[in-house]
């Protein structure tokens, strides 16, 4: 076989063989076939697609690239959770323990922010001491004492997916449906989950910008995870605004304590729940969504979701009392305030433009070597809906430097749009695909 066949082949819309596949995956991991080939090839798979069968193809061969996670021994059910990526999006914090507080696993492997969504990993990391490159043993011992795990990809862990990951940003063909979907579910197989439940965000925040495109990508999602044998329930959630009232690092780590004490935002409560359950009836502990919500509901009251997360920051090298102690502390000491400009009602804020004045405070990076803060952000004082009078704070802004704090302000403020009238409730949860 020759790269440049298989290219050509993909360019005229033909469909590849699982053998032509490898021959392409594989080469390229082991170095025999340069960047150059692999992003002409991942640009007419942008314009041609895949069938079903060549994503699941393709999907089998990345899983093929490495290691797999190795969970015997352990307890299940094993059940994960993955989002698509959006702006104040923490809710893989808040339902790992909360499903593993029922007697569900999960083994979540996690990514870092890449531009303006942001990345489990690095809002770990922000807890002092917290480490994210577990050893495989680590990792499942980790597991089965606090029932949930957060690590990194390794290198050893679908290596052709890391090196296709960073290849696709850089060569515009990170939308593609096919390599999305090659991406997620190779990396959550490798896991041990044995099924998923996917948050698949649409709006200026998300990758999916229109829900019908969020649609395409869910069902193949779940259309190539039942041909490899997962079950799989996809969730499409609104990201037109982000979600919580936090952006940054720490400050949603802090955050998703609230919700595990209850006193969480609406919108991130509901989401959170709507997710966990799910996965509470993919890991058999309800019939449906409803007795799941009710579950969790419970489960939350409880008072085990918290106790696991501070046991899941001890377990993972950082210190619970010392966490509890720097809450509502821990803060860039540049700040400022964004105030209101209109009203008498804010009708939107924009995810999007909150997600890129995030990476001027430090909150996010453009390029996967860069550093973020720990301590930079935004805390939303009033959202969508809230009557406000002109002045009013709007926005606490945390930031990396001054210049950074200067450049972020004139985005952030451009985010608000205001009314005369309240705008119409937000639907958060618009379908589920299954």
């Amino acid at each position: 076989m020759r790269a440049v066949d298989i290219i050509i082949d993909k360019r005229n819309g033909k469909e590849l063989s699982r053998d032509a596949l490898r021959f392409l995956i594989h080469g390229y991991v082991a170095g025999e076939i340069p960047d150059y080939q692999i992003a002409a090839w991942a640009m007419a798979v942008f314009f041609q697609g895949m069938s079903p069968g060549e994503i699941a193809a393709l999907t089998e061969v990345m899983l093929q690239s490495g290691g797999l996670m190795d969970l015997s021994g352990i307890a299940g059910p094993f059940v994960d959770k993955h989002s698509t990526g959006g702006v104040g999006d923490k809710t893989s914090l808040i339902v790992a323990p909360l499903i593993a507080s029922l007697g569900i696993k999960d083994p979540m492997m996690s990514g870092r922010a890449l531009g303006h969504t942001g990345g489990t990993l690095d809002k770990l990391e922000a807890i002092p001491g917290y480490r994210t490159a577990l050893q495989a043993q680590e990792f499942r011992e980790i597991l089965g004492k606090t029932g949930y795990a957060m690590t990194g990809q390794t290198k050893d862990m679908v290596p052709a997916d890391r090196l296709l990951y960073a290849l696709r940003d850089v060569s515009g063909t990170v939308e593609s449906i096919p390599l999305i979907t090659a991406s997620i579910l190779a990396k959550k197989v490798a896991e041990g989950a044995d099924a998923l439940v996917l948050d698949v965000k649409y709006g200026s925040g998300a990758f999916m910008k229109e829900p019908e495109e969020a649609e395409k990508l869910a069902r193949s999602l779940v259309n190539t995870g039942a041909m490899m044998g997962k079950k799989i329930i996809a969730l499409l959630t609104d990201m037109n605004e982000p979600l919580g009232t936090m952006v940054g690092n720490f400050l949603e780590v802090e955050e998703s304590l609230d919700c595990l004490e209850g006193n969480g935002p609406a919108d991130l409560m509901e989401v959170s729940l709507e997710l966990a359950a799910r996965m509470a009836v993919l890991g058999a502990k309800a019939a449906d969504a409803v007795e799941g919500r009710l579950v969790c509901e419970a489960a939350l009251v409880s008072g085990k979701p918290r106790q696991l997360f501070l046991e899941n920051i001890r377990c993972q090298g950082g210190d619970p009392k010392q966490f509890l102690e720097m809450r509502g502390k821990y803060r860039s000491d540049c700040s400022a305030e964004i105030k209101a400009s209109g009203g008498p009602y804010i009708s939107r804020i924009d995810a999007w433009k909150i997600g890129h004045a995030g990476i001027l405070l430090g909150v996010g990076r453009n390029r996967t070597e860069d550093p973020v803060s720990p301590t930079a952000g935004v805390q939303f004082h009033k959202k969508r809906g809230d009557r406000i009078v002109p002045g009013e704070r709007i926005m606490t802004i945390w930031a990396a430097d001054e210049a950074s704090l200067a450049a972020a302000i004139p985005q952030l403020e451009d985010a608000v749009e205001y009314a005369e009238i309240p705008p119409a409730p937000r639907k958060l949860v618009l379908k589920e695909i299954s």
